[in-house]
């Protein structure tokens, strides 16, 4: 009987010592990369948009989406309800600027590569650049500063 319970006592304490000894794996932390797309890559709707200071019209159903997989780096976006006068293509590549946290490069390595700098929420977004080009498919001339708020 005593050669029983000390059996039982000995697998019992192996058996504890098994279990603290697995460490369970850590689910690691997402890249500051794969934060910053997982909150861009929605469809975005055109809140406010201004051209050097002033409110710029016909952007009431602009809508943007941006895309990814995280390591799939040029990422996507396409553009819907373009008004007349548009900075944007209706889609195209992008990537993350030096400061991953505030910096994109639209359509990087074209000759359309477009520096810009982002915030981002989780509902809001809003895109800073300056565009010298002429529009996109427009008869307009788009040249200046942009700032582009967006919602959900």
């Amino acid at each position: 009987m005593k050669v029983t319970i000390r059996i039982l006592l000995t697998c019992c304490v192996l058996a504890l010592l098994a279990v603290q000894g697995c460490k369970k794996e850590k689910t690691p932390e997402p890249t500051l990369e794969e934060q910053q797309l997982t909150k861009l890559s929605k469809t975005w709707k055109a809140t406010s948009v201004k051209k050097d200071g002033v409110d710029q019209t016909g952007y009431g159903s602009f809508t943007l989406t941006i895309s990814g997989t995280p390591g799939g780096s040029p990422y996507g976006y396409t553009t819907s309800g373009r008004p007349a006068l548009s900075p944007w293509p209706s889609n195209g590549t992008w990537i993350f600027g030096t400061d991953i946290a505030s910096q994109i490069v639209r359509d990087a390595g074209n000759a359309d590569e477009l520096p810009m700098t982002y915030t981002v929420s989780e509902t809001t977004l809003q895109i800073t650049f300056t565009y010298n080009g002429s529009g996109y498919n427009r008869v307009n001339n788009v040249k200046g500063q942009w700032i582009m708020t967006f919602g959900l």
